[in-house]
């Protein structure tokens, strides 16, 4: 069973107000994203499951709406949300006193079956607060290292809690450009390991008496490519990154984690993902990136119909 993961970002603002929801209505979008896939058969795909992470507020409405498709058509389908807070609600301690965040129980009594913890843009808003408030991180090169690991940790309460809750977790790791340096890709191996096993290590401390079951898929994101005019590593990078991740999960936890590409599946670059031996499936945000930029269900099935061959 392959892993198609689907992260619908800010879903919720319709495009006259900045977003990328088509539909003025956010819950009409996300029902008929569901109605879609639905009726295009990617619920039942035998070697596939899909799972979209959406943000909070449309959580219930896509639960609902797939509540009442056939069941053979939909038993492939799964609800994620975009992240878990820190913190959980504890019986007899803390009833979910947590205003603004999403504890792990409250995604999962909603319908979530998944959740996505430690996307780069998670990261990166994590590490900004950091640099905001100690501008010195910016500057001094061992504090940053700190912070990172800071960040590292945080992702890790979020994980843990994840999986006690009973939910399965895509968690994201990556480089950034200044991380993996420069040079020829040799010379640049060392520093993408060290900072995959960084963010493994201590990211995924404390999870294997809650695997149990639940299945925890690591999502590299090479976050150096990512964006407008970024050139994409290639099989030989992605393959090289992947089994370094699958080799530390096992010397380091004691099992084999699902891996996925994380830095974007699309069309043009599925046939040559689905041919990594040590990748377990893809990662998609958006389906058109010219012009009006959008998530079409269609596009999906496309990825999808390139990922199999």
């Amino acid at each position: 069973m392959k892993e198609i993961l689907v992260n619908l970002k800010r879903f919720d603002v319709p495009r006259k107000k900045g977003g990328i929801c088509p539909f003025d209505n956010p819950e009409d979008w996300i029902n008929s994203v569901i109605e879609k896939t639905v009726r295009l058969g990617l619920g039942e795909i035998s070697d596939i499951s899909l799972t979209f992470f959406l943000p909070e507020a449309l959580i219930i409405s896509a639960v609902n709406k797939l509540k009442q498709s056939p069941l053979a058509k939909g038993h492939n389908i799964r609800i994620g949300s975009q992240g878990v807070f820190r913190k959980d609600i504890n019986p007899g301690v803390n009833f979910g006193a947590f205003t603004t965040n999403l504890p792990a129980t409250a995604a999962k009594n909603m319908g979530c079956s998944w959740t996505i913890i430690g996307h780069s843009e998670e990261r990166a808003d994590k590490l900004g607060i950091l640099e905001e408030f100690e501008p010195t991180i910016k500057f001094k090169a061992g504090l940053l290292a700190k912070a990172n690991e800071t960040v590292d940790r945080i992702i890790n309460y979020q994980i843990n809690n994840a999986l006690a809750a009973g939910l399965n977790v895509l968690m994201c790791v990556g480089e950034t450009a200044e991380e993996k340096g420069d040079g020829a890709f040799d010379a640049q191996k060392s520093s993408i390991k060290a900072v995959l096993k960084r963010q493994l290590l201590l990211g995924l401390k404390g999870i294997k008496e809650k695997l149990n079951q639940k299945k925890l898929a690591i999502g590299y994101e090479p976050i150096w490519a990512i964006g407008p005019g970024k050139i994409p590593p290639g099989k030989e990078y992605i393959s090289f990154v992947s089994q370094y991740i699958k080799e530390t999960v096992r010397k380091s936890f004691g099992f084999v984690p699902i891996v996925v590409y994380g830095g974007g599946l699309k069309e043009e670059n599925a046939a040559m993902i689905s041919n990594i031996e040590t990748i377990d499936g893809g990662l998609v945000a958006l389906t058109r990136f010219s012009g009006e930029i959008a998530f079409e269900v269609e596009g999906l099935k496309r990825i999808i119909e390139q990922y199999r061959q």
